[in-house]
């Protein structure tokens, strides 16, 4: 229990629970398997290393943003993840620094990310000394840190890169209190301890997305460095997740506050909101890059590699690839049937508890249906599908495969929700998207006026791979369509 003046007191870091194998899901296993399957053949398109030179440069641009080291208008970090690192991109008042300074340290943070590949690559383990160099690169172009004088002031001290620190580095919150970290006598025992606790991991094959979220938390418990804790934090759980086949842990500006809240709940003793943050990230990743290699199939310019690539393609999913597919379809199709359900018993509850409570005056109706793949009206809605898939950052095709089911209500504006099941990418590849939009459509005589307002509700689209049990998927599948109709229900019924 915190004492009065402290918002958080320091303690030794403590180990996982001995139920941590219930911190995460099974889903994002298998779709890590999914890409370990194919990856080899996907990392040689160049579609799929531009993707993952734009997630690097993103990781070393968002990195820093998080931690207030500089400040970049948003259209100037789609500019540089877009087209390189480059000063002469960045417009004076576009940041809150020289454009070359904010530039070098972004540089700093790209070296380190991409220098986590070759310590993967070198199958070097995790040690103090690595974690340290890490640093040392991460503030290359750093010259000092903030820290605190016996007299409670906040002074500037030249930053020992590389090195442990030696003076308190205790934030104070909002409300003045102070947030404790470990005292500067304890951080080499402490590291050490938070290595070996993180090989035993390893060894014992905890969840990537587990050993990851834990080594950030206690290594910023830790805090052994004066400064540069948080990106030294996510350059380790990153490199967690490269070792595992993953990707690196991009964790946006716009998602700080839940990182944020996420880390106060670890302080707490509750490590699931971290685990579930990092564990979207990866999906979110895992999604983009077989969208990106599935479009990257077009991209081929030259006849012989679309020839070579096709065949190779060919010759290694023709045994497979009916088996995966028929069960990707199965699994789908088991969904559809469950939010067929839910629409019918919404339905009800829609019209039984709220149409006799709305004015003569007012129109008010409901009703669901539904759609298999292969059907008539399998080709409906490709607008919402491809205008949501954009929010959401992935490439649909419900060419490949589409089954879809609907909500509608009528009332003084016409609104509906649409759960769509659909391929991802150019050539399916084992994994099904599922995605819920609302938006509303209105008619003008005897015509249709299309989607408007077209808004995603859900955070991530659901992933459906042929890996996973039928148990696993509708489980997490319920819990998914359930928080989207929430949302859609509310901002659907708003016109009453």
């Amino acid at each position: 229990m915190s004492q009065p003046g402290f918002a958080h007191r320091w303690s030794p870091i403590t180990d996982l629970p001995a139920d941590h194998d219930k911190l995460s899901r099974g889903d994002l296993k298998h779709l890590r398997d999914v890409w370990l399957e194919q990856k080899a053949e996907l990392e040689a398109l160049e579609a799929v290393k531009d993707f993952n030179a734009r997630l690097l440069r993103r990781w070393a641009i968002e990195t820093g943003l998080i931690e207030r080291l500089y400040t970049l208008d948003r259209g100037i970090t789609e500019l540089l993840v877009e087209r390189g690192l480059d000063a002469g991109l960045v417009p004076h008042g576009s940041t809150n620094g020289d454009p070359g300074h904010v530039i070098a340290m972004i540089r700093d943070q790209h070296n380190a990310v991409t220098g986590l590949f070759d310590f993967v690559a070198s199958r070097r383990e995790l040690g103090t000394s690595y974690v340290k160099e890490l640093h040392s690169v991460l503030t290359a172009n750093q010259s000092h840190a903030d820290a605190v004088d016996r007299l409670g002031r906040r002074v500037k001290v030249p930053l020992l890169r590389g090195a442990y620190k030696q003076r308190p580095n205790n934030p104070r919150e909002i409300d003045g209190r102070v947030h404790e970290y470990c005292p500067p006598e304890q951080v080499a025992s402490e590291m050490d301890r938070l290595i070996e606790m993180h090989r035993r991991h390893e060894s014992i094959g905890v969840a990537p997305e587990v050993r990851a979220a834990w080594l950030h938390h206690r290594f910023t418990q830790i805090h052994p460095f004066q400064d540069g804790n948080g990106r030294v934090a996510r350059a380790l759980a990153t490199l967690v997740l490269l070792k595992s086949g993953g990707f690196p842990l991009v964790v946006t500006n716009n998602e700080r506050d839940v990182y944020l809240d996420a880390l106060r709940a670890a302080d707490g003793g509750t490590l699931r909101p971290l685990v579930k943050l990092f564990a979207k990230i990866e999906r979110r990743a895992f999604v983009q890059a077989l969208g990106s290699a599935a479009q990257a199939k077009q991209d081929l310019q030259r006849l012989d590699a679309v020839i070579a690539a096709k065949r190779d393609t060919l010759e290694k999913r023709r045994e497979v690839l009916s088996s995966e597919w028929d069960r990707a379809k199965e699994l789908s199709g088991t969904l559809q049937e469950m939010a067929e359900e839910k629409l019918g018993r919404l339905v009800q509850k829609l019209t039984s508890e709220l149409a006799p409570l709305v004015p003569p005056h007012r129109r008010f109706t409901c009703f669901a249906d539904r759609n298999h793949a292969g059907d008539e009206k399998s080709h409906w809605f490709r607008y919402q599908i491809f205008e949501t898939a954009k929010t959401l950052g992935y490439f649909a095709n419900p060419g490949s495969y589409h089954a879809w089911a609907r909500l509608v209500l009528e009332t003084p504006a016409r609104s509906e929700i649409l759960l769509s099941l659909h391929g991802l990418g150019q050539d399916f590849r084992g994994v099904v998207i599922g995605s819920v939009c609302v938006y509303e459509k209105a008619t003008q005589g005897d015509s249709v006026v299309p989607a408007s307002n077209i808004e995603p509700l859900t955070e991530e689209p659901f992933q459906v791979n042929y890996k996973e049990t039928k148990e696993a998927v509708a489980d997490g599948f319920s819990d998914w369509f359930d928080q989207a109709l929430v949302k859609g229900v509310a901002i659907a019924v708003e016109p009453l």
